[in-house]
């Protein structure tokens, strides 16, 4: 029986100090959806004993039938803590009752945007880790996500049985594994912590940050717990207790003392902490249930204060030591402990994100009203993502309010992302239909929420894309876009069976488009229509939901292709001269390489068109060696008003050169979208305008005239400039045992993969092997390699970098066996145009 009403969970969000939202996030299969029932089912949603089978917050039938999440769910919770748990929490609360709004989110790396799009409305995480697998690849790729967007993470290390049952480990080896899990985590986040203002991010187990358990079987724990039970019972300080149960703190039994040596003068072995106090007894319940020695198991549970009912004094083996152990530490217990101690609720969380959310001056309306969370202020509400209704083609925007109030019916600025303040761009003036909660599988309609919750809108969804900003305020700007680790690397054209079809093919493609932070879907001008995914995964997720939820009729699909990018290997040997189509106008341009160190500095958002100019020009300078003149004078960053193309003015004393600055921009705009070689977009070329002749008559350079001119002087600029290809590469992270590895090195090899480190888990014959492979290179990997291994090699693939391909499109070889490729599957002509194509004879 739900525990807790609507009207409870609305009263409680306007404590502020009493919410706490936070995303569940971990690598692929580590036991995220399987935890968070032990949440769901305290909060009464869930009967406890289908808690770790039910996986409530997985809503679709696909990720139940395949055992992944793929798309992230939220689901609010109504709890109250006991007056000894909120002693401990730093904050001053407003009562017992606490509001957890919880996001489950994937764990497969080609749903990553779903992980970024909840991370973005939440302020704290909870890193799921396997006990036996250790921190993968994905762990790594989400905590790095996760303080990015200054987030807090608490840890939970899971799948303890298994080390039990299956590995049989003893409790010193289990305590090492435990003690190296928090090590492997605690360097990935002082690799990546932004320096100062939230404090030391690192996690330990003797401050309450860390909790180990099963979340299968619904049994977790964490220092404090312990230290709470035998603090009652020896009668000293709990957290001098909780302090001597981790790290190298040993206990003689006999003369009572602890000590920081294993062993004693007399030889004596003294016994660890952690070992004694936590794992023994865990031990103890473990060792007499799977052995059938129930009257000790039962005498055990008398001892523990365990009340067992007669129905389960019947049970044996796994299941009798599943409800032993749900009743001793319930997984609840110790995650709601963590989540409402040790995280930050929105107003602390406010204070210190701000600057990384708001676009805008920190000393703004807006920008104080997020900083105090101020339910009074103006309205600032980010929606990150948009959730289909089962009304078709209908969405929820999902989001989170930063400041002010969201209520029904109430008219809202609607800001996209290419919205610019005091401009009419991407901006509507709407009303709000209807204010929900999201409750993992259902919805509740609430009145109106307040400044620091989640919630979900209704009526907004043909305004919006993916995400943007909502606002009552006319002067603000917007909320950071997100920038996900993922890129869509991986392309299919769909054609309908029936030509009738295609604007149900058509409309469908758009409400796909909607419904995915990442999928990018196209019409080529030859017609094609092209959906672009992080992966192989993700694209056949995206075409199951277009053939049976947007479009709803038969598609064909063809083989996927992968995206390329050009580039220019050199600089232009010679200044390339476009003229206008009336001839009274001159555009000179010369092309030459940004440089990979800049191309992804530009691309991680580090250097972006919206720095100051000055201090932009100063950084690339210093870090870039740039020309001072030429770093004040950049037009434009492109494609997509942010890409890592640059068109630098260089020119010295030209006339009317203002007057023609937004047609080059746009000209730039449209070539380096799709380039000369193949029609892909480019990336990290610089592109300078060295001189420029033009009419003193306004009427004679007009956008019809300059605009083409800068395009095929772009052009003509990058065939002059040794023009190449840039493939996309995936980072592999293989795990196999020790007599697998020849059958991974050959697929790799046959693949043109690249090993960079492998390396063995300590104390198993598991081997991690890292490597880069092609993305084109990947499509049916797994089987291969599944093949090759007899199924004992599991491979992880995350896009990692562009990699620039050896020789040049203009000479034969690999890369213009590509180049034609692309062109012939685009429609175009299967020859390149030369360089007389684009250069005007004088």
């Amino acid at each position: 029986m739900v525990n807790f009403t609507i009207d409870q969970i609305r009263g409680l969000m306007d404590k502020i100090s009493n919410i706490r939202n936070m995303s569940v996030i971990a690598h692929v299969d580590h036991g995220k959806s399987t935890l968070t029932d032990s949440l769901v089912a305290k909060a009464g949603i869930i009967s406890s004993a289908k808690a770790g089978e039910t996986r409530f917050t997985d809503t679709r039938q696909d990720e139940q039938d395949r055992g992944i999440t793929i798309k992230s769910t939220a689901i609010s919770m109504y709890f109250e803590l006991d007056p000894e748990q909120l002693e401990d929490v730093k904050e001053k609360t407003d009562g017992k009752g606490f509001l957890i709004n919880l996001i489950d989110s994937p764990g497969h790396v080609d749903f990553s945007s779903e992980v970024t799009a909840a991370l973005r409305v939440t302020d704290g995480a909870l890193v799921v880790v396997d006990t036996i697998s250790g921190v993968s690849v994905q762990t790594e790729t989400v905590l790095r996500q996760a303080l990015t967007e200054m987030i807090k993470p608490v840890v939970m290390i899971n799948k303890v049985d298994r080390a039990m049952l299956e590995r049989q480990l003893p409790k010193e080896e289990l305590y090492q594994n435990f003690r190296r899990v928090v090590e492997d985590v605690n360097v990935n986040i002082s690799t990546f912590q932004a320096e100062g203002i939230m404090g030391d991010l690192q996690v330990y187990p003797d401050a309450g940050t860390v909790a180990f358990g099963s979340g299968l079987h619904a049994w977790g724990f964490t220092l404090r717990q312990f230290a709470v039970r035998y603090a009652k019972k020896f009668g000293i300080d709990r957290n001098r207790m909780m302090k001597k149960l981790w790290g190298d703190n040993f206990f003689n039994a006999k003369t009572k003392k602890w000590s920081t040596k294993s062993s004693d003068e007399s030889g004596a072995n003294n016994d660890r902490g952690f070992n004694m106090f936590a794992l023994d007894p865990i031990y103890r319940i473990f060792d007499a249930t799977m052995n059938e020695r129930k009257d000790e198991a039962f005498a055990l549970a008398d001892k523990l204060e365990i009340k067992v009912t007669s129905e389960e004094r019947d049970l044996n083996g796994k299941p009798l030591l599943k409800v032993l152990m749900r009743k001793f530490l319930p997984a609840a217990e110790a995650l709601m402990e963590m989540i409402c101690i040790h995280l930050p609720s929105p107003k602390v969380a406010q204070k210190y994100r701000c600057g990384g959310l708001y676009e805008g001056p920190l000393d703004d309306v807006c920008a104080k009203g997020i900083q105090a969370c101020d339910p009074k202020g103006p309205l600032m509400l980010y929606v990150s993502k948009m959730v289909p209704t089962s009304d078709k083609g209908r969405f929820y925007a999902f989001g989170r309010v930063f400041s002010g109030t969201a209520a029904s019916g109430m008219k809202v600025r609607i800001q996209g992302p290419n919205y610019k303040p005091g401009k009419k761009d991407d901006l509507y003036v709407k009303s709000i239909q209807r204010t929900i909660l999201m409750m993992g599988r259902f919805i509740e309609s609430i009145e109106d929420c307040p400044a620091g919750n989640i919630l979900g809108l209704v009526g907004i969804d043909q305004y919006l894309l993916k995400s943007g900003t909502l606002t009552t305020e006319e002067t603000a700007y917007n909320m950071r876009v997100m920038k996900f680790s993922v890129s869509p690397v991986v392309q299919v054209a769909v054609e309908v069976k029936n030509q009738q079809d295609l604007p149900k093919l058509i409309e469908g493609l758009k409400r796909l488009s909607k419904s995915d932070p990442c999928v990018m879907t196209s019409t080529s001008e030859s017609g094609e229509h092209i959906i672009a995914g992080a992966g192989e995964l993700h694209l056949e997720i995206c075409l199951k939901d277009l053939e049976e939820d947007h479009a709803q009729v038969p598609i064909k699909k063809g083989e996927p292709v992968v995206g390329y990018r050009e580039t220019v290997l050199a600089e232009s040997y010679d200044n390339a001269l476009s003229k206008s189509p009336n001839k009274h106008n001159r555009i000179y341009m010369k092309a030459q390489p940004l440089g990979e160190e800049l191309t992804a500095a530009m691309e991680e958002g580090k250097i972006t068109p919206r720095d100051d100019i000055k201090e932009r020009g100063r950084v690339l300078v210093e870090n870039y060696e740039w020309d001072p003149n030429d770093a004040r004078k950049i037009w434009a960053f492109e494609p997509e008003n942010n890409g890592s193309n640059l068109l630098v003015d260089t020119t010295k004393a030209v006339q009317y050169l203002n007057e023609i600055k937004d047609h080059c921009v746009n000209g730039f705009r449209w070539a380096a979208k799709t380039g000369p070689s193949a029609e892909e977009p480019m990336r990290g070329c610089r592109f300078n305008i060295t001189d420029v002749s033009l009419h003193a008559d306004s009427i004679h350079r007009g956008a019809g005239q300059i605009m083409p001119a800068c395009r095929r002087a772009i052009y003509a600029s990058v065939l002059m400039a040794q023009p190449g290809l840039q493939e996309p590469i995936y980072l592999v992270e293989i795990q196999c045992p020790d007599s697998a590895m020849g059958g991974v090195y050959s697929v790799l090899n046959r693949r043109r993969g690249e090993v960079f480190d492998e390396e063995q888990r300590p104390g198993t014959t598991q081997m991690t092997i890292k490597a880069y492979l092609p993305v084109n290179e990947s499509f049916g990997f797994v089987t291969h390699l599944r093949a090759e291994t007899s199924g004992q090699a599991f491979p992880q693939s995350v896009f990692d970098h562009w990699s620039t391909m050896s020789g040049t499109t203009l000479e034969p070889g690999k890369v213009s066996d590509i180049v034609k490729h692309v062109r012939v599957r685009k429609g175009l002509k299967e020859e390149m145009m030369g360089l007389d194509h684009y250069y005007d004879k004088l």
